[in-house]
């Protein structure tokens, strides 16, 4: 069978050349064949890598977590529960980041409902509750 060239991989996959070419450096992806004219010649299972790569990507997963999923699903004697373990590392770690942003949210609702939004910027209460909270800081 022939193999793909990187152009034609990248397109399948719905992800730029260079992204690839990254995933090889990573270690995500095996090195390719090369053919005799020193083009990469790649299986259509690298189709399905890269899509699950793009997809674990999407769920928030790093680059390094993903890695490691990868390697469990190639590891023999791996189990669904590592698996799920890390999967729910990885919700906790975005249930957390939620919460922060829901705390800057709040905060800055705060700080934009007591801005009028008139006057000089010497005057702003948003400019000057993040000074405060800064000299605060500076100061404990």
């Amino acid at each position: 069978m022939r193999g793909m060239t990187i152009g034609k991989l990248a397109k399948e996959a719905q992800v730029g050349i260079e992204t690839i070419r990254f995933y090889e450096r990573e270690g995500l992806l095996e090195p390719p064949l090369r053919r005799p004219s020193g083009y990469r010649q790649y299986s259509e299972g690298v189709i399905d890598r890269l899509r699950f790569i793009k997809r674990g990507k999407e769920l928030g997963f790093s680059l390094k977590e993903i890695k490691e999923l990868l390697s469990l699903r190639a590891t023999p004697g791996s189990t669904c529960d590592q698996v799920k373990s890390q999967a729910q590392a990885k919700l906790e770690a975005i249930e957390a980041k939620i919460r922060d942003l829901q705390r800057m949210k709040r905060a800055l609702k705060k700080l934009t409902t007591a801005c009028r939004g008139e006057g000089s910027v010497s005057e702003c209460p948003i400019l000057e509750a993040m000074e405060n909270k800064t000299r605060k800081r500076r100061t404990s």
